[in-house]
């Protein structure tokens, strides 16, 4: 599954990558999409699509080939994401939390670490989260309370995290802690914590607008004892490395927001032709063709924004450069996901009251897009994030 850094030039799928795409649209169409509305109705995690993703090795297809994974390049794990958001957004969060998760391990963990948490994560024996927000450190990551205190060959964490995405659900869990006060963003450093350690426990779920069926829950560290080769990086790099994790990941979430768009169109171009008013089908008239040419435009520009910012990720993992990347996984996140918020909307207004309905699954994908524009950094953190980073 992987690719020459040449496949981006023009920021194009591939004809691997197309075959892929197809692949994975096919299994979220049969395995994945049957169960959607139920996992939101019931808001449990979609375990079906679980099964399926690990099955078929698309699960994590981010992690390298040397440690057991499919070595997907940036591309390849946005068109998963994109194509299993497509059908339920929801389920399209466990590849892209457990690349959101892992990453940071992939970026500054040991080699050790590593072969240790890398392996079981791309068999599918575990997933990964990632721990940053706190209770009173959202938008400022830096001003986190979490603290941990060096014990011989061990750090004690105590704090507590927020908005954790598959929380209770990961065996892993990336948690950024303050080892140095003293230092703000830079006596931040970042650990790999079990589910099973000692002192770990999970807040109940939170009761959400949308994304029902991914738990969000509160993570408690109370005196949890991490052993120290489970840092990532070395003291003090977490922060950097958790906003290095940002910049790449921003874009799942542009890919998200793609995958539910796109759904939301999908649906809607199909109604249209087949309801009928004042003789002949919607579709035919001109005021709803101007909605579905507009939802088409931004959806193509959000795509063909977010595949660039895949290819610029790719460059910088093969070492690259910068890329401009941190512009562009703002960029790619906060456009996509704005145009995703106003494509659901529009795609709702079209099935007229039956868009309002649960009996049609627009107004799931509506609520699904509103955390797009939230979580990993909200769209107003993303324009700052760009003003600071004009390429």
């Amino acid at each position: 599954m992987t690719s020459s850094v040449n496949d981006f030039d023009l920021y194009r799928p591939s004809e691997e990558h197309d075959m892929l795409r197809d692949a994975v649209r096919s299994l979220a169409e049969a395995k994945i999409a049957p169960y959607a509305a139920e996992v939101d109705e019931e808001a449990r995690f979609p375990q079906e699509a679980l099964d399926a993703l690990v099955a078929n090795d698309l699960h994590a297809v981010h992690v390298p080939e040397s440690y057991g994974g499919s070595g997907a390049d940036a591309l390849a794990t946005v068109i998963v994401i994109e194509e299993v958001s497509r059908v339920c957004a929801s389920s399209s969060l466990i590849p892209a939390v457990n690349k959101l998760g892992s990453l940071p391990v992939i970026l500054s963990g040991s080699e050790e670490l590593k072969k240790k948490y890398l392996a079981p994560l791309a068999k599918g024996d575990a997933m990964f989260s990632y721990c940053l927000s706190e209770p009173d450190a959202g938008s400022d990551a830096a001003g986190m309370k979490t603290k941990a205190v060096r014990d011989g060959d061990f750090y004690v964490l105590n704090g507590v995290k927020r908005w954790i995405t598959n929380a209770g659900v990961s065996e892993y869990y990336t948690v950024m802690a303050v080892t140095d006060p003293e230092k703000r963003s830079k006596g931040i450093s970042a650990f790999v914590v079990e589910k099973s350690d000692p002192g770990v426990s999970f807040g109940a779920p939170e009761k959400k607008l949308g994304i029902k069926g991914s738990p969000t829950r509160e993570v408690y560290l109370d005196n949890v004892r991490v052993p120290a080769d489970r840092m990532i990086g070395a003291e003090g790099t977490g922060f950097a490395t958790a906003m290095k994790t940002l910049d790449h990941t921003r874009i799942t979430i542009a890919a998200q927001a793609l995958g539910i768009a796109q759904g939301a169109l999908d649906y809607a171009k199909g109604y249209v032709q087949e309801r009928k008013q004042f003789g002949k089908p919607i579709g035919d008239f001109q005021g709803v063709q101007f909605m579905l040419a507009d939802m088409a435009m931004k959806l193509e520009a959000a795509r063909q924004l977010t595949y660039a910012a895949a290819a610029r990720s790719e460059r910088v993992a093969l070492g690259g450069g910068k890329e401009d990347l941190t512009f562009f996984g703002a960029a790619a996140k906060c456009y996509a996901s704005d145009a995703a918020m106003e494509i659901t909307t529009d795609a709702v207004q079209l099935l007229g009251g039956y868009g309002y309905t649960r009996d049609y699954p627009l107004e799931r994908m509506m609520r699904d897009a509103k955390i797009t524009q939230i979580y990993e950094g909200t769209n107003q953190v993303q324009r700052i994030v760009m003003a600071r980073n004009l390429p």
